[in-house]
């Protein structure tokens, strides 16, 4: 994502929070639907009831959402996201509750209720569309490979028989894995639950390698290793919403779209050096 011009954060978002206002004073939920119009939204209107927007997070990604086991608070680029959205619904930043999830168990929470959203580097697919709603994209990036120094590797080419560390269910397996094809290389993957086991693996050489977005990789990268130059399939991520959720899903879309118009997004971006 190219970014945009910076400007101080403390003037953009109350320009942004201005723009996407709720109009009621009674803090009625209401979805922004064509043309402009607000109307009441039972969906938007259940979250409202409930006093709290559930929203599922990564709580092992620096930088986009992690639980600091300092303060016991989740911090990063998409818990500030989630809090803007939070504060459109209630006037409150606070009044969201956060859930830890995995590539493999968001859909699940989803699909079950238990959770309103997933903000938690979700790449959007056409697979994935038929199934959840995404908002407009917030951010680009795109599969990377993290190693030790000491190896040597300079690129996927160097890779051929080596074991590639991956997370259960996401999108990176498939993408270095046509690469692979693509060049002759042949490699064998081992998947794991979180990154910081991935990145275990790598540190007691039980992989070779750990693959995810670049993105995420930065937040655990040390001076052992690196981020090889080699950069594969660029994926969006976005705000998922359960798919029968039309409301909440145009809702949000309306707000992302306006945080990308107004430079928010830009300066969060920026902020947490992504």
């Amino acid at each position: 994502m190219k970014r945009m011009k910076k400007l101080l954060l403390a003037f953009l978002i109350p320009s942004a929070l201005t723009v996407v206002s709720m109009a009621s004073c009674e803090k009625k939920a209401q979805a922004v639907v064509d043309g402009g119009v607000r109307q009441s939204s039972p969906q938007i209107d259940h979250i409202h009831k409930a006093g709290v927007l559930k929203v599922g997070v990564k709580s092992d990604v620096p930088k986009f959402g992690l639980l600091n086991p300092a303060t016991n608070q989740y911090e990063g680029f998409e818990i500030e996201l989630a809090k803007l959205i939070a504060k459109q619904l209630f006037d409150d930043p606070n009044k969201v509750a956060f859930t830890a999830v995995t590539a493999k168990t968001r859909g699940p929470l989803l699909d079950n209720g238990d959770i309103d959203l997933v903000i938690a580097t979700f790449t959007i697919t056409e697979e994935r569309k038929l199934t959840y709603n995404f908002s407009t994209p917030y951010y680009t990036d795109a599969v990377g490979l993290l190693v030790k120094k000491a190896a040597g590797y300079t690129g996927l080419k160097d890779l051929n028989g080596k074991i590639i560390g991956v997370s259960q269910s996401a999108t990176t397996r498939d993408a270095i894995q046509i690469a692979a094809d693509n060049i002759g290389v042949s490699v064998t993957f081992m998947e794991f639950s979180t990154y910081p086991e991935i990145k275990a693996a790598l540190d007691s050489g039980r992989v070779d390698v750990f693959s995810v977005d670049k993105s995420i990789l930065n937040g655990y990268l040390d001076s052992e290793t690196v981020i090889l130059p080699d950069a594969f399939s660029p994926q969006n991520y976005g705000v998922a919403s359960k798919f029968a959720n039309k409301d909440v899903a145009v809702y949000v879309d309306s707000l992302i779209t306006n945080w990308l118009n107004d430079g928010v997004i830009a300066e969060l971006i920026s902020q947490f050096e992504l």
